[in-house]
């Protein structure tokens, strides 16, 4: 599978993921087309320029517009609707402007169609987003991953005055994305960039399990003394090697919140809810809380996006005043399914492989007991004859260790002859 890593150390913006396009081998000829579709004054400006000393691409989009005008969703959506691109390019723009223009009216309070985009309005981002959607597009890149997203820090000028960074847009956009520290006075997230994360990333990693074949590099306007402001691209292939040394990694959310107030009843429908809505998931832990009172704790495990909505189920339905959230590494077995015949019936079988190339197989609960209702057997005896055909039928796994058996006629533990 082809596969992108954003690497975005100093931050993202829409023309930080043009140039890293356009610097990982796609032609500028079919984006400047697409932008000159809209028939709109704008211009690419492509140079390649230095940042601390590294080489990246630059993307500066050139307006004749004067005085700038701000455009509406519905206008910008028009525009891209009429644009001279493939049904996948034009479906892609229109998901980033969507999230974008979703966000705004969450941070606005105002309905979609009302809000009137300012900095995302003017011609620069419609250019980004739409030349980043052919980019991607022609990249022909079937999953995307991106390291934890710093913002920066410090105030920016917008339409609204001045705000903090980061600013309100980008903020909404970001829920659920884990985020690092940076001690940069300067925004290095803009809300076009993480609308165009937000809509394409599937998973959250410093580094993605994958073998890389190009390493891009889009230059942001800002030239530090200190750090290269850019963004790097990786460009490969997942690594397809079941038996290989290496683990994954991801980030998950850990959500906590204490309950002594809340009825078993209620709280198992809780946690039914949570792992239906997403959680990886649900546990809970009886404890004596504050005041001798019997209560719950309840542990949610959750991937970052979908934090937001695991929230809103824990707040509305066990009442609880506060969540803590932090986020933690996960290191994962690479995982299969395969099936196996057991007693004439096709069972699904989960098959991990540890790091010196065996495996561990393990039939899934679901499928054995669908077995043991149609046809009335204990379940114990569905799980020997799957573990039976596991030992059989897998020659990596290891073996089931066998006990000893004495003269005297008992095991070496001292139990009873099997």
């Amino acid at each position: 599978m082809r596969v992108a890593h954003f690497d975005c150390f100093s931050g993202i913006s829409g023309n930080m993921v043009l140039g890293a396009l356009l610097d990982a081998g796609v032609p500028l000829e079919p984006i400047q087309s697409a932008i000159d579709s809209l028939h709109l004054p704008i211009r690419l400006d492509v140079r390649e320029v230095q940042r601390c000393d590294f080489r990246a691409i630059h993307v500066e989009v050139l307006s004749e517009e004067d005085p700038p005008q701000h455009r509406y969703v519905d206008e910008i959506e028009q525009l891209i609707s009429r644009a001279a691109v493939s049904a996948s390019q034009r479906d892609l723009a229109l998901r980033i402007l969507r999230r974008l223009a979703v966000a705004e009216s969450q941070v606005h309070g105002q309905p979609v169609s009302r809000i009137h985009l300012h900095e995302v309005g003017a011609l620069d981002s419609i250019a980004d987003i739409l030349g980043v959607a052919v980019g991607l597009d022609l990249l022909g890149v079937q999953k995307f991953t991106s390291r934890p997203v710093p913002t920066g820090r410090g105030t920016v000028q917008t339409a609204h005055g001045v705000m903090p960074v980061p600013t309100p847009g980008t903020l909404a956009l970001l829920q659920g994305v884990p985020l690092a520290h940076s001690d940069v006075e300067f925004e290095l997230t803009t809300p076009t960039g993480a609308a165009i994360l937000t809509t394409l990333v599937q998973e959250y990693t410093y580094t993605p399990t994958m073998r890389i074949d190009r390493v891009a590099h889009g230059a942001g306007s800002k030239n530090f003394l200190d750090r290269p402001n850019i963004l790097r691209l990786w460009i490969g292939e997942t690594v397809d090697n079941p038996r290989g040394n290496d683990y994954e990694g991801d980030f998950i959310a850990v959500l906590e919140t204490h309950l002594d107030d809340i009825t078993p009843e209620v709280l198992a429908y809780c946690q039914d809810l949570l792992m239906e809505k997403g959680a990886l998931d649900v546990f809970v832990t009886q404890g004596i809380m504050k005041k001798g009172r019997a209560g719950f704790r309840i542990t949610v495990l959750a991937s970052p996006m979908s934090v937001h909505a695991l929230e809103e189920i824990i707040f509305r339905e066990t009442g609880t005043l506060g969540i803590r959230k932090y986020w933690c590494t996960r290191t994962k077995l690479s995982r299969r399914y395969i099936q196996h015949e057991v007693s004439n019936h096709t069972l699904r079988f989960s098959q991990a492989f540890m790091s010196d190339g065996t495996t561990l197989s393990k039939p899934e609960y679901e499928e054995c007991a669908r077995i043991a209702r149609t046809w009335n057997i204990p379940l114990r005896q569905v799980l020997l004859h799957c573990y039976a055909k596991i030992a059989q039928e897998s020659p990596w796994s290891s073996p089931i260790p066998q006990r000893s058996v004495s003269h005297s006629g008992h095991g070496d533990n001292g139990g009873p002859k099997e």
